[in-house]
């Protein structure tokens, strides 16, 4: 089949925007071991986006608005929950996933078009990312690696639950749950048995891996975020694995 590289290209920055925020944030979740933090909160975000959708709210900034709102919110619920109940956290965020997506299949019940909206939340269509869309967001993840890279030492838990929620408000809607929560997650832990260039070693997983995705469901003709979650986790296995076996040697 024959296809335009070029149309590849803003899907592909798409993806290495969000690996630029989501693979330190994914170390320091991996360190923390909160590991389904993103699943809950990205999920969290999509259900402002179906709030916002039920109320009629048709403006790309009162969407936007309603996301990171509802995302900020759940940030804050787990901040909470971490000082109070740190023995259950990880099952108190899992618990906080599963509510969120109970509540958006609740709220698109009655919704004709309801399955087609969940499927896109949580698949995404990097696909049909322009150009004009990146612009906004390439500007906020500068803003929140300036933060994170200068002064994550004083930003506190409070202020890295926000920090991740602001960040995973705005990769939801370019990519969709199952892209945030890999993209996070599988570079770093392809990178987690080096001792030493654990961060560019995953950026590298993570750029090569959104290619490489990008690249066979184009040539076979498959949705393009399940295509770029399965060579993420396959790469970042394979990385693992390598790791390991040069160590024990």
């Amino acid at each position: 089949m024959s296809f335009d590289l070029a149309l590849l290209l803003a899907p592909l920055a798409a993806g290495l925007l969000v690996l630029a925020t989501h693979v330190p944030l994914g170390i320091e979740v991996l360190r923390r071991g909160i590991i389904f933090i993103d699943l809950a909160i990205a999920q969290v975000a999509g259900l402002g986006v179906i709030a916002a959708m039920m109320l009629d709210w048709d403006s790309p900034l009162a969407v936007q608005a309603a996301a990171a709102g509802a995302a900020v919110a759940g940030a804050c619920l787990l901040n909470w929950t971490e000082r109070r109940w740190p023995q259950v956290q990880e099952a108190l965020i899992g618990l906080l996933f599963v509510t969120a997506a109970a509540a958006g299949i609740l709220l698109l019940a009655n919704n004709p078009h309801g399955g087609e909206h969940l499927q896109d939340l949580l698949a995404g269509q990097i696909l049909w990312v322009g150009w004009p869309r990146l612009l906004p967001v390439a500007a906020l993840y500068a803003l929140i690696l300036l933060l994170w890279f200068a002064g994550r030492e004083r930003l506190g838990r409070i202020g890295f639950y926000l920090l991740f929620a602001l960040t995973v408000t705005a990769s939801v809607q370019l990519v969709g749950v199952l892209l945030v929560f890999a993209s996070l997650i599988a570079p770093a832990v392809g990178a987690s048995g080096l001792a030493r260039r654990r961060l560019p070693a995953a950026y590298a997983i993570g750029a090569i891996a959104y290619g490489a995705g990008l690249l066979l469901s184009a040539i076979l003709d498959l949705p393009a975020g399940a295509a770029v979650v399965c060579t993420l986790v396959g790469l970042s296995f394979a990385t693992l694995a390598a790791t390991a076996r040069r160590t024990a040697h």
